[in-house]
């Protein structure tokens, strides 16, 4: 796969998901500003990626700020942290991500400030590389509820794309395909910005994975025909409780694959997994541009000027219906996952 995010000749250079799969181009980041704004416009998605390309925005800020002095340059980093921090409120890891430079930062207080810079790159290269880590890791758990033979709906993208590579929900499916089972995947649209058809449905073409693109809507009339034999879907923050927050329609799936006895499993990271947050009602629900939603790609309208829009990017999925969540140390049950990430 073409990298997701790296750092590059001094820079944060990110796939522009936004043009894919028409165009596969990149964009070029050489301020955290503009790291900042790549999130927000969702050139970089996905709540791993989004993580690794925080830290990377922090690094890269770090580089610019010209003071000596060890408490007024980090007053500058953080500062830059609370800057990333803006840009999306759902995805933990973004927090996650942040927290654990500033950790660094604040382990380096007796180093000169050009070895404080080059560590936070380091940093920023280690999370990228502990996020690969794990999403194989997950696929190697995960790939263990997938027979050969069935059909696999997944919904949004959980793949290499928003991760830094593999994938969290498609590391599963990937590690299954990797193993020589003969599976195949159905990947809804996912309204309104359609990362489904868009990125999943090429990502799977790229490594040859079966796949049928369907709309939305679908879903419960493939279910009811037995076309469907198990879901498997990513997570932008997971709760203490084992509520799920991620992909707006995550939680329309889960309810139709309880109506119809299917398996539904959440892959994800640690770095997702916030146990800090009671329950899925207190997960911040990131509200988006009307836009999206009335036109297609923002230039194809398909609602009438004018109308009120509701345009939530993400719905909470409680952990009644889901089956399982598929971890780099295991799959656990959704009551179980705070006592195993606790210890």
């Amino acid at each position: 796969m073409v990298p997701t995010v790296e750092w590059k000749d001094g820079a944060v250079r990110l796939l522009d998901q936004s043009r894919l799969p028409t165009h596969v181009e990149f964009v070029e980041c050489r301020d955290y500003r503009a790291v900042a704004q790549a999130i927000r416009e969702l050139k970089v998605r996905g709540a791993p990626a989004i993580g690794v390309t925080a830290a990377m925005g922090v690094a890269l800020g770090a580089q610019a700020v010209a003071d000596t002095d060890y408490d007024t340059f980090a007053n500058e980093v953080r500062k830059i942290c609370d800057h990333l921090a803006a840009s999306r409120p759902t995805a933990v890891n973004l927090f996650w991500a942040l927290a654990r430079m500033k950790d660094t930062l604040a382990a380096l207080k007796n180093k000169t400030i050009a070895e404080i810079k080059a560590e936070l790159v380091r940093e920023s290269q280690a999370i990228l590389e502990e996020d690969i880590a794990l999403c194989k890791a997950m696929g190697r758990q995960g790939a263990t509820l997938i027979h050969s033979g069935q059909t696999v709906l997944t919904h949004c993208n959980a793949g290499a794309l928003a991760t830094a590579g593999y994938g969290t929900a498609l590391g599963v499916i990937r590690a299954a395909w990797e193993q020589g089972k003969q599976i195949r995947v159905i990947a809804d649209e996912t309204r309104p910005v359609l990362q489904g058809a868009r990125l999943t449905a090429w990502e799977l073409m790229q490594d040859k994975i079966p796949v049928t693109l369907i709309t939305d809507n679908m879903a419960g009339a493939l279910m009811r025909q037995g076309k469907i034999q198990l879901c498997v879907v990513g997570a932008d923050r997971i709760a203490a409780n084992g509520d799920v927050a991620n992909k707006i329609g995550t939680y329309s799936v889960a309810v139709l694959a309880r109506a119809h006895n299917i398996p539904f499993y959440v892959a994800a990271p640690y770095s997702t997994i916030d146990l800090n947050t009671a329950s899925g009602a207190d997960i911040p629900i990131e509200q988006r541009n009307p836009l999206e939603v009335t036109a297609i790609h923002g230039s194809h309208p398909v609602a009438p000027e004018g109308v009120e829009v509701f345009n939530p990017a993400f719905d909470v999925t409680p952990a009644d219906l889901i089956t399982g969540i598929i971890t780099e140390r295991g799959v656990f049950k959704p009551a179980d996952l705070a006592r195993a990430f606790r210890a």
